[in-house]
């Protein structure tokens, strides 16, 4: 990351599986002076992400690796953690670095691999598919694949790495990916099929009035807003709202309602993106019934005593 070994180079294909979660800081100044100095001309134009977790560099790192699309496009797949899909807030470098992957089209799908995958470590894990030659079905969509129960125990551990693919399961993933459609099975997700949008939202600032001794609203002496109500900064909220929906509209129908003397500060409204992946392939399992628990907590209870009671003899 601090010193490109391949610049100005560029590939049809490329594989990554960088360190996980990898601190920055002894090489921040280098990464620092890139985006500054080179822009959107070096590697890390459209944003750094915090520097605790240097997983998003190695994402843009591959990106700038790619061949332009006039000369047949380029394709990568990329092994992450969970933390590059939503960590940060709107204006935050992940965010914007997620921004620019999905508003330029480049992110063609993401599969979530199951747990224990890997030898150091045994969190969940994501395979990211990157390309710049989308075929016309994919342009403006991104697929997630849920592969986290598609896999087979080691016959020996290694490490952490206690499971893996087998040859049907990576069959089953390519197919998956192939079709790029919505797939159910008895009712759970496996493939859906989303807008670039659909990711994104807008933070919007909510504001309410700085009150009197008396209830009465303080007014600004200056400004443009001179006039108008002061903020209470103790009040100050946030909405996120849809990136297809309109701001206004979602005001006054979620907000006005509960505080009328309300506004938005829209000089402080924010477009972020994140990657919620679980939310999307949640299945709502309702609870069992009450008889069915208490049954059980009794059958429970009994033996606690009858153990008891056993040790007082």
């Amino acid at each position: 990351l601090s010193d490109d070994g391949l610049p100005g180079k560029q590939f049809d294909y490329m594989l990554s599986n960088p360190p996980f979660g990898v601190e920055w800081k002894k090489i921040q100044k280098e990464i620092k002076k890139e985006h500054e100095q080179d822009g959107f001309n070096g590697r890390f134009g459209p944003g750094l992400p915090r520097v605790s977790d240097g997983s998003l560099l190695f994402l843009m790192h591959l990106i700038s690796k790619m061949r332009p699309t006039k000369d047949g496009g380029s394709r990568f797949g990329i092994v992450l953690n969970g933390s590059p899909l939503f960590t940060g807030n709107a204006g935050s470098g992940e965010s914007e670095i997620r921004r620019y992957v999905l508003e330029n089209d480049l992110l063609e799908a993401i599969i979530g691999l199951p747990t224990d995958m890997f030898y150091n470590t045994g969190i969940s894990t994501y395979i990211w598919i990157v390309t710049n030659r989308k075929p016309q079905h994919r342009k403006g969509k991104v697929q997630l694949i849920d592969a986290s129960a598609m896999w087979q125990k080691m016959r020996k551990s290694l490490g952490s790495k206690r499971k893996e693919l087998s040859d049907d399961h990576i069959a089953e993933i390519t197919r998956l990916f192939g079709e790029a459609k919505k797939v159910t099975v008895k009712g759970v997700p496996i493939s859906r099929i989303f807008k670039t949008t659909d990711f994104g939202y807008q933070t919007i600032i909510v504001e309410r009035p700085l009150l009197t001794k008396n209830g009465q609203p303080q007014l600004e002496t200056k400004g443009k807003r001179k006039g108008q109500p002061k903020p209470d900064s103790k009040l100050r909220d946030s909405e996120e709202v849809p990136l297809g929906e309109d701001v206004d509209e979602y005001f006054q129908r979620e907000v006005v309602p509960h505080v009328p003397d309300a506004w938005i500060d829209h000089d402080k409204t924010k477009i972020g993106y994140e990657i919620p992946f679980n939310r999307h392939f949640y299945v709502f399992k309702p609870p069992r019934e009450l008889d069915e628990i208490d049954t059980e907590l009794k059958g429970v209870t009994d033996r606690i005593v009858a153990m008891i009671g056993e040790l007082s003899q």
